[in-house]
Protein backbone atom coordinates (compact mmCIF):
# COMPACT_ATOMS: atom_id res chain seq x y z
CA UNK A 1 0.00 0.00 0.00
CA UNK A 2 1.16 3.53 -0.80
CA UNK A 3 0.24 6.86 0.78
CA UNK A 4 -2.35 8.71 -1.28
CA UNK A 5 -0.33 11.91 -0.87
CA UNK A 6 2.37 10.33 -3.03
CA UNK A 7 0.28 9.20 -5.99
CA UNK A 8 1.19 12.16 -8.23
CA UNK A 9 4.90 11.92 -7.40
CA UNK A 10 4.84 8.18 -8.03
CA UNK A 11 3.21 8.80 -11.40
CA UNK A 12 5.77 11.49 -12.22
CA UNK A 13 8.63 9.16 -11.29
CA UNK A 14 7.16 6.40 -13.47
CA UNK A 15 6.88 8.80 -16.41
CA UNK A 16 10.46 9.97 -15.88
CA UNK A 17 11.70 6.37 -15.76
CA UNK A 18 9.89 5.63 -19.04
CA UNK A 19 11.29 8.75 -20.71
CA UNK A 20 14.82 7.89 -19.63
CA UNK A 21 14.39 4.35 -20.95
CA UNK A 22 13.16 5.65 -24.32
CA UNK A 23 16.04 8.10 -24.57
CA UNK A 24 18.44 5.31 -23.74
CA UNK A 25 17.20 3.32 -26.73
CA UNK A 26 18.76 5.97 -28.97
CA UNK A 27 22.24 5.28 -27.63
CA UNK A 28 24.62 2.44 -27.04
CA UNK A 29 24.42 -0.19 -24.34
CA UNK A 30 26.41 1.74 -21.74
CA UNK A 31 24.22 4.86 -21.95
CA UNK A 32 21.09 2.71 -22.07
CA UNK A 33 22.07 0.96 -18.85
CA UNK A 34 22.94 4.22 -17.08
CA UNK A 35 19.71 5.98 -18.04
CA UNK A 36 17.60 2.91 -17.37
CA UNK A 37 19.25 2.40 -13.99
CA UNK A 38 18.69 6.04 -13.08
CA UNK A 39 15.00 5.76 -13.93
CA UNK A 40 14.62 2.59 -11.88
CA UNK A 41 16.45 4.23 -8.96
CA UNK A 42 14.18 7.31 -8.97
CA UNK A 43 11.01 5.24 -9.26
CA UNK A 44 12.19 2.73 -6.65
CA UNK A 45 13.03 5.42 -4.09
CA UNK A 46 9.71 7.20 -4.65
CA UNK A 47 7.76 3.97 -4.15
CA UNK A 48 9.82 3.14 -1.07
CA UNK A 49 9.38 6.58 0.47
CA UNK A 50 5.59 6.64 0.07
CA UNK A 51 5.03 3.11 1.35
CA UNK A 52 2.15 2.91 3.82
CA UNK A 53 2.32 -0.40 5.69
CA UNK A 54 -0.64 -1.63 7.72
CA UNK A 55 -0.22 -1.06 11.43
CA UNK A 56 -2.10 -2.69 14.33
CA UNK A 57 -2.39 -0.66 17.56
CA UNK A 58 -1.65 -2.61 20.76
CA UNK A 59 -4.48 -3.81 23.02
CA UNK A 60 -6.00 -1.04 25.11
CA UNK A 61 -4.92 1.64 22.65
CA UNK A 62 -7.84 3.81 23.77
CA UNK A 63 -5.90 4.60 26.96
CA UNK A 64 -2.43 4.81 25.42
CA UNK A 65 -0.30 7.44 23.72
CA UNK A 66 1.18 5.89 20.57
CA UNK A 67 4.06 7.09 18.43
CA UNK A 68 2.66 9.32 15.65
CA UNK A 69 5.61 8.60 13.36
CA UNK A 70 8.31 6.08 12.58
CA UNK A 71 11.81 7.14 13.53
CA UNK A 72 14.24 7.69 16.37
CA UNK A 73 13.53 9.44 19.66
CA UNK A 74 16.04 12.31 19.70
CA UNK A 75 14.79 14.39 22.59
CA UNK A 76 12.70 14.14 25.77
CA UNK A 77 12.58 17.49 27.55
CA UNK A 78 10.43 19.58 29.87
CA UNK A 79 9.10 22.73 28.19
CA UNK A 80 6.49 25.45 28.55
CA UNK A 81 3.63 24.99 26.08
CA UNK A 82 1.54 28.18 25.68
CA UNK A 83 -0.69 27.19 22.73
CA UNK A 84 -2.91 24.33 23.85
CA UNK A 85 -1.71 22.75 27.09
CA UNK A 86 -1.01 26.30 28.35
CA UNK A 87 1.58 25.32 30.91
CA UNK A 88 4.47 22.95 31.62
CA UNK A 89 4.72 19.90 29.38
CA UNK A 90 6.93 16.91 28.62
CA UNK A 91 8.02 16.88 24.95
CA UNK A 92 9.03 13.75 23.03
CA UNK A 93 10.69 14.44 19.65
CA UNK A 94 10.95 11.81 16.92
CA UNK A 95 13.29 12.27 13.94
CA UNK A 96 12.29 10.70 10.62
CA UNK A 97 15.10 10.04 8.16
CA UNK A 98 14.29 9.91 4.42
CA UNK A 99 14.30 6.09 4.74
CA UNK A 100 11.59 5.94 7.42
CA UNK A 101 7.88 5.52 6.71
CA UNK A 102 6.56 9.09 6.61
CA UNK A 103 2.83 8.47 7.06
CA UNK A 104 1.77 10.09 10.34
CA UNK A 105 -0.77 8.60 12.75
CA UNK A 106 -2.91 10.02 15.54
CA UNK A 107 -1.26 9.40 18.94
CA UNK A 108 -4.42 8.90 21.02
CA UNK A 109 -8.21 8.62 21.00
CA UNK A 110 -10.03 11.90 21.40
CA UNK A 111 -11.40 15.03 19.78
CA UNK A 112 -9.31 17.52 17.81
CA UNK A 113 -9.71 20.87 19.55
CA UNK A 114 -6.83 22.90 18.12
CA UNK A 115 -5.42 23.11 14.58
CA UNK A 116 -2.81 25.56 13.36
CA UNK A 117 -0.46 25.64 10.37
CA UNK A 118 2.67 27.78 10.74
CA UNK A 119 4.94 28.73 7.79
CA UNK A 120 8.56 28.91 8.83
CA UNK A 121 12.20 28.08 8.27
CA UNK A 122 13.83 24.78 7.28
CA UNK A 123 16.43 24.06 9.93
CA UNK A 124 17.62 20.44 10.09
CA UNK A 125 14.83 18.49 11.78
CA UNK A 126 16.92 17.45 14.81
CA UNK A 127 17.86 21.07 15.63
CA UNK A 128 16.55 22.03 19.13
CA UNK A 129 14.85 25.14 17.67
CA UNK A 130 13.16 23.29 14.80
CA UNK A 131 9.91 22.91 16.73
CA UNK A 132 9.75 26.70 17.16
CA UNK A 133 11.25 27.98 13.91
CA UNK A 134 10.38 25.50 11.14
CA UNK A 135 7.28 25.13 9.00
CA UNK A 136 4.87 22.98 10.99
CA UNK A 137 1.37 21.93 11.88
CA UNK A 138 0.24 22.06 15.51
CA UNK A 139 -2.67 19.79 16.45
CA UNK A 140 -4.32 19.65 19.86
CA UNK A 141 -6.32 16.61 20.99
CA UNK A 142 -8.35 16.05 24.16
CA UNK A 143 -8.66 12.46 25.32
CA UNK A 144 -12.04 11.42 26.73
CA UNK A 145 -10.41 11.29 30.17
CA UNK A 146 -9.67 15.00 29.85
CA UNK A 147 -5.91 14.84 29.15
CA UNK A 148 -4.71 17.24 26.46
CA UNK A 149 -2.05 16.20 23.93
CA UNK A 150 -0.36 18.50 21.41
CA UNK A 151 1.41 16.92 18.43
CA UNK A 152 3.37 18.68 15.71
CA UNK A 153 4.47 17.80 12.18
CA UNK A 154 7.72 19.69 11.62
CA UNK A 155 9.42 20.15 8.25
CA UNK A 156 13.18 19.64 8.06
CA UNK A 157 15.95 20.88 5.78
CA UNK A 158 14.76 18.58 2.98
CA UNK A 159 11.03 18.25 3.73
CA UNK A 160 9.07 21.08 2.10
CA UNK A 161 5.52 19.80 2.23
CA UNK A 162 3.34 19.19 5.28
CA UNK A 163 -0.02 17.50 4.73
CA UNK A 164 -2.72 16.76 7.33
CA UNK A 165 -6.36 15.75 7.04
CA UNK A 166 -7.91 16.64 10.40
CA UNK A 167 -9.79 19.71 11.55
CA UNK A 168 -11.28 21.04 14.76
CA UNK A 169 -14.18 18.93 15.98
CA UNK A 170 -13.00 15.66 14.40
CA UNK A 171 -13.21 12.55 16.56
CA UNK A 172 -10.08 10.43 16.03
CA UNK A 173 -8.68 7.10 17.16
CA UNK A 174 -5.17 6.16 18.20
CA UNK A 175 -3.22 4.82 15.22
CA UNK A 176 -5.38 6.18 12.41
CA UNK A 177 -3.62 7.98 9.55
CA UNK A 178 -3.87 11.75 9.53
CA UNK A 179 -1.13 13.06 7.24
CA UNK A 180 2.44 12.99 5.98
CA UNK A 181 5.58 15.12 5.88
CA UNK A 182 7.57 14.56 2.73
CA UNK A 183 11.28 13.71 2.64
CA UNK A 184 12.76 13.87 6.13
CA UNK A 185 11.08 15.54 9.09
CA UNK A 186 10.29 15.48 12.80
CA UNK A 187 7.28 14.86 15.04
CA UNK A 188 6.87 16.33 18.51
CA UNK A 189 4.37 15.03 21.08
CA UNK A 190 3.69 17.19 24.15
CA UNK A 191 1.80 15.91 27.18
CA UNK A 192 1.18 17.16 30.74
CA UNK A 193 4.21 16.60 33.02
CA UNK A 194 2.38 13.99 35.11
CA UNK A 195 2.16 11.53 32.20
CA UNK A 196 4.88 8.83 32.45
CA UNK A 197 6.92 8.31 29.27
CA UNK A 198 7.69 4.73 28.21
CA UNK A 199 10.52 5.49 25.73
CA UNK A 200 14.06 6.83 26.02
CA UNK A 201 16.29 8.93 23.80
CA UNK A 202 17.76 6.67 21.12
CA UNK A 203 14.79 4.30 20.94
CA UNK A 204 13.35 3.41 17.53
CA UNK A 205 9.56 3.75 17.33
CA UNK A 206 6.83 2.72 14.89
CA UNK A 207 3.80 4.88 14.18
CA UNK A 208 0.57 3.46 15.55
CA UNK A 209 2.31 0.62 17.42
CA UNK A 210 4.99 1.84 19.83
CA UNK A 211 3.66 3.02 23.20
CA UNK A 212 4.97 6.45 24.24
CA UNK A 213 2.90 6.72 27.42
CA UNK A 214 -0.27 5.71 29.23
CA UNK A 215 -3.26 7.95 29.84
CA UNK A 216 -4.94 8.21 33.26
CA UNK A 217 -8.70 8.02 33.77
CA UNK A 218 -8.54 11.74 34.51
CA UNK A 219 -5.91 14.38 33.67
CA UNK A 220 -3.16 14.80 36.28
CA UNK A 221 -4.61 17.00 39.00
CA UNK A 222 -7.91 17.17 37.11
CA UNK A 223 -11.49 16.03 37.50
CA UNK A 224 -12.63 12.43 37.00
CA UNK A 225 -13.83 11.34 33.57
CA UNK A 226 -17.52 11.87 34.23
CA UNK A 227 -16.95 15.40 35.53
CA UNK A 228 -14.65 16.29 32.64
CA UNK A 229 -17.18 15.04 30.09
CA UNK A 230 -20.00 16.89 31.87
CA UNK A 231 -17.97 20.09 31.76
CA UNK A 232 -17.32 19.69 28.05
CA UNK A 233 -21.02 19.01 27.40
CA UNK A 234 -22.02 22.13 29.35
CA UNK A 235 -19.49 24.18 27.39
CA UNK A 236 -21.19 23.14 24.17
Amino acid sequence: MFAREGYLLILAAAVLALVLALIGLQFGTAVRVVLGGLGVLVLGFTLYFFRDPQRTPPPGAGHLILAPADGKVVQIVDVEEPLYLKGPARQVSIFLSPLDVHVNRVPADGVIEFVRYVPGDYLVAWHPKASEKNERSELGLRHRGGTKILFKQIAGAVARRIVFHVQEGDTVQAGERFGIVKFGSRMDVLVPPGIPIDVQVGDRVRAGETILGRLPAAPPGGAPVAAAEAGEEAAR
